[in-house]
């Protein structure tokens, strides 16, 4: 793959910098990361090949399947429609970075326990979209099944958990078990 990845023309990666080149200080995960990037690479193709974080996945490139969901200021972004330059000095996190102390991060944990996966490709994007789609629940913004948009529900139900994953797609159709998984989690209102 080249230095643009699918957004842009093939170069050869020789190591040096061009003169369009841009310096992108990538916060990642807690730490940050100066990187020489041609203006055109995706966020997604920073994040595996240029910081070696491969779980973040490349499903559909065309912000269709929500497989390279990750997180920027706590806000589910997809990655592979994004810029790396439009994230410049911003708070990223990726799926490597919600584990602490080596413990899985409650979310994660609950995937596993109610197998919320099959084949995972998709696993890290349904998880950060889930942290992201609670963080907006909490935050009072409504969804396409909200009943009374002025007044959000107070509770996340099944509908609303759906309509609000709806753009992670998993094609082994683990979809109660990532519901299960995500509803006994923050029902015990677990955040970020």
């Amino acid at each position: 793959m080249n230095d643009a990845g699918d957004n842009g023309p093939a170069r050869p990666h020789d190591g040096t910098d061009r003169a369009d080149d841009f310096t992108v200080r990538l916060r990642v995960n807690g730490r940050a990361h100066d990187l020489r990037l041609d203006p055109r690479v995706s966020l997604l193709d920073a994040f595996r090949e240029h910081l070696h974080l491969t779980g973040t996945k490349k499903g559909c490139n065309q912000g269709a399947c929500g497989a390279c969901t990750v997180l920027a200021d706590g806000e589910r972004i997809l990655s592979c429609l994004a810029l790396a330059v439009q994230y410049d000095g911003r708070d990223l996190t990726t799926i490597e970075g919600l584990a602490t102390d080596h413990a899985l991060h409650p979310l994660q944990a609950a995937f596993v326990e109610h197998d919320g996966f099959q084949c995972g490709y998709c696993t890290a994007g349904q998880i950060c979209s889930a942290i992201g789609m609670f963080n907006e629940f909490q935050d009072g913004v409504p969804s396409a099944v909200t009943a009374n948009v002025s007044s959000p529900t107070p509770e996340l139900t099944e509908e609303e958990i759906k309509e609000r994953m709806s753009g992670n797609l998993c094609r082994c159709g683990a979809y109660v078990g990532i519901c299960d998984a995500v509803r006994e989690t923050f029902a015990n209102k677990v955040t970020r």
